[in-house]
């Protein structure tokens, strides 16, 4: 064999395919992002005013909700930047697993946020029985808040039902679905400020009317558990992507379905799927061809299968068959 033949046999490390699939969807998630980064990055500052001024406990549980939101949008936006980095041969799939990393940064300085200070704070104000005032600076802040936070909102909800359409399912059922992490830690997110929102504008109201100094630091703790039962919510949601996450059952099924079309598998041995990114799966499959199948022929049903399984599941970025007799097979000869 000469030098040449024998540089070009030299068999490829990289695969660009799931980073070429991931390009259009991560450019609306980006866009979504940012918007958020800028709503939470304004409404923390004007929360902080808000807070200090009228002395609200409440109101400085949503402060540090919005900048707990903001450092998470910067998160987000990192894992989108680091995700499209070109594959290696020690990452030869690409990193497209970081959305998944970052996301679970998030969640935990959401937690932390939620648990140490809105809690925390909460509970001191509430043992210390200080009453708050500049009821206006409140409930003007707050009104500042819900306009941009419900941009930002509208924004998340508006991408999740074009994906949802585009892959014809109910709004709810795309959400629950969605390998996504970033556009669903947006809208997770800003569904809870807006609650937050609502919840602090009552702990004011009621301690107004009543004169108490119960209600706000109550609301408080409410944020914060609100804050502590979204994180948990996002991490668990993508803790099994980010350790190896297979494709849904539905998915899965499909997949089974389409292979077995083809009257040259006589079975499906073992089917295998895997999570490269948000958009990418990684599918691999041991089926029994038929005995007389030439090789021109394996080759052929190969690639028509190939194509098939991105027909059916189009985030089938990887596909890898391994002609192998089926456990039945194996027994009969034996």
């Amino acid at each position: 064999m000469t030098a040449e033949s024998g540089e070009n046999a030299v068999a490829g490390r990289t695969s660009r395919r799931s980073l070429e699939r991931s390009r259009g969807r991560t450019a609306a998630s980006r866009k979504t992002v940012l918007i958020a980064l800028a709503s939470n990055a304004i409404v923390a500052v004007v929360k902080l005013f808000g807070g200090l001024v009228s002395g609200s406990t409440a109101m400085l549980a949503e402060a540090a909700h919005s900048v707990a939101d903001t450092a998470n949008q910067g998160f987000l936006l990192a894992s989108i930047k680091l995700s499209s980095r070109e594959p290696t041969p020690d990452q030869p799939f690409g990193y497209g697993q970081e959305r998944f990393l970052w996301t679970f940064l998030a969640a935990v300085g959401m937690f932390l946020a939620g648990a140490i200070f809105a809690i925390g704070y909460g509970v001191f104000e509430l043992l210390s029985g200080e009453k708050p005032g500049g009821y206006a600076a409140a409930y003007i802040t707050l009104a500042i808040s819900l306009a941009a936070e419900g941009a930002s909102w509208l924004r998340a909800v508006r991408q999740v039902r074009e994906e949802a359409g585009e892959a014809d399912l109910k709004l709810m059922d795309y959400v629950r679905g969605s390998r996504d992490p970033n556009v669903k830690m947006v809208l997770f997110e800003d569904s809870a400020a807006l609650v937050g929102i609502f919840i602090a504008f009552a702990g004011i109201l009621i301690d107004q009317v009543t004169g108490s100094n119960v209600f706000d630091p109550l609301a408080s703790i409410a944020i914060g558990v609100l804050l502590v039962f979204v994180a948990i919510t996002m991490g668990r949601d993508v803790s099994h992507l980010l350790i190896g996450g297979a494709a849904r059952p539905d998915e899965r099924d499909a997949l089974e379905e389409a292979l077995r079309e083809f009257r040259e598998v006589d079975d499906v041995v073992e089917l295998l799927t895997l999570v490269l990114g948000p958009s990418s799966l990684l599918v691999a499959a041991r089926i029994d061809l038929a005995d007389d199948l030439s090789t021109d022929s394996v080759e052929d049903i190969s690639d028509r299968i190939e194509e098939r399984l991105r027909e059916v599941v189009p985030d089938v970025t990887e596909v890898f068959l391994d002609a192998t007799r089926s456990r039945g097979g194996a027994t009969a000869q034996a």
